[in-house]
């Protein structure tokens, strides 16, 4: 990567070979939700996970890929709120296949498509918006656990709230 790639106020970690991007606001949770996805990969509920960067990281399009890497000053740091700033082991770089959207207004329980894809730097990727008062953790997990999380996330046709419950006839009666 370029020395000259700028870079944003954002968290990433590494979960298998691809990178978790995660924004928003300062305080709505970043470093936290990437502590979570640590934690979450030592114990092997979702693959191995290993810190990028935390609160600063520089983005780069390389070969139709978005690739992120630590600010060189931040690199091996997180903030776990309640202990102050940790060194840990960090990855040194890797290409964004999930955007997490901390805090984000278009958040719903059943988001619309347009709300699950966003472009950053000429690259679609898919992306989770997250509203202000609900844990991002269970809704990562879930994404890299029962989707191909490089894949845009869709609704099922028969999973739309189309009745008085949660599930439309043809999945009850079929």
């Amino acid at each position: 990567m370029s020395a000259a790639a700028p870079s944003v106020h954002a968290t990433a970690v590494k979960v298998g070979d691809r990178a978790v991007l995660i924004r928003g606001p300062s305080g709505s949770g970043k470093s936290r939700l990437a502590f979570g996805l640590i934690v979450a990969g030592r114990s092997r509920q979702i693959p191995s996970a290993e810190l990028i960067g935390d609160d600063r990281v520089m983005l780069e399009q390389r070969a139709g890929e978005l690739w992120v890497r630590p600010v060189p000053e931040l690199a091996g740091l997180i903030e776990v709120r309640g202990l102050g700033i940790r060194r840990c082991l960090f990855a040194p770089e890797a290409a964004v296949g999930l955007v997490v959207d901390l805090a984000a207004a278009d958040a719903g329980r059943l988001p619309e498509a347009s709300a699950l894809g966003v472009g950053l730097d000429g690259v679609q990727l898919p992306r989770i918006p997250v509203g202000a008062d609900y844990d991002p953790l269970p809704l990562v997990v879930a994404a890299l656990t029962t989707a191909d999380a490089l894949a845009p996330a869709t609704q099922l046709d028969d999973c739309r709230k189309d009745f008085g419950n949660h599930m439309s006839h043809t999945i009850v009666t079929d």
